[in-house]
């Protein structure tokens, strides 16, 4: 219940807690939700894992389609699943930061303190310091960004209509298809490899995967989005 609470406040919180809108934050390079671009390419971003059983299915998945994935992780899980992070990692995917045990506030002093004990944890596994931080539930305020930025991170959110709210187990079609019918290139999209039961995000890839390398495109991670926006200006 938290879950749906959390995704229905995101976009009043967004707008009511932060003063600064997007156009702002994306004009400065604080926060990417996507880029533009005719390159057909995605990010095919995951939250909340690294989960013992779907992400290595995700991860076995990512590979059949020669994909490249970018997981934001809770530091708690990774620290339980090292060998699953130690995987990503040397498959070449990103890893990313999602707080250490997706709490459920912008309060400064608790998200730096997660963001470094993450970091720390990640770090112990692969050696590789994130960049890339996603607030749990895109929950932030201005104060917020200014001292995640501070600290050397990029702040990623995603397409606001590739949000497949997989986490609400809408069913295998309607992840599937909210996907491919809203696809557009430089998107960011967003799905949950952790935090309850995957089977249908799993599923849905299935598909997803193999229809969009069909169409085109070519699956790449944040910084390597964000490297290209670069070379566009």
């Amino acid at each position: 219940m938290l879950f749906c609470v959390g995704t229905t406040i995101f976009y009043n919180f967004d707008k009511t807690s932060a003063e600064k809108g997007r156009q702002y934050y994306e004009d400065v390079g604080y926060i990417v939700w996507e880029i533009e671009t005719k390159e057909k390419v995605v990010a095919l971003t995951f939250d909340d894992g690294p989960h013992p059983k779907y992400t290595e299915q995700i991860l076995n998945l990512l590979e059949q389609y020669s994909a490249k994935g970018t997981f934001f992780l809770v530091g708690e899980h990774a620290e339980k699943n090292p060998q699953v992070v130690f995987r990503m990692y040397e498959e070449g995917h990103e890893i990313a930061n999602h707080t250490y045990t997706h709490p459920f506030t912008t309060s400064i002093p608790k998200v730096m303190k997660e963001i470094q004990k993450t970091n720390d944890t990640l770090f112990s596994i692969t050696g590789y310091s994130p960049k890339l931080f996603r607030p749990v539930e895109g929950n932030y305020t201005d104060r917020l960004v200014e001292e995640v930025v501070k600290e050397g991170y990029k702040i990623v959110m995603w397409s606001w209509h590739q949000d497949t709210e997989d986490w609400k187990d809408p069913g295998v079609n309607k992840i599937v298809n909210k996907v491919l019918n809203g696809i557009e290139e430089g998107n960011i999209v967003l799905f949950h490899d952790g935090g309850g039961n995957r089977e249908q995000t799993v599923k849905a890839l299935e598909i997803i995967l193999p229809e969009l390398k069909k169409q085109g495109y070519k699956f790449i991670t944040v910084s390597e989005m964000l490297k290209l926006q670069d070379g566009m200006k």
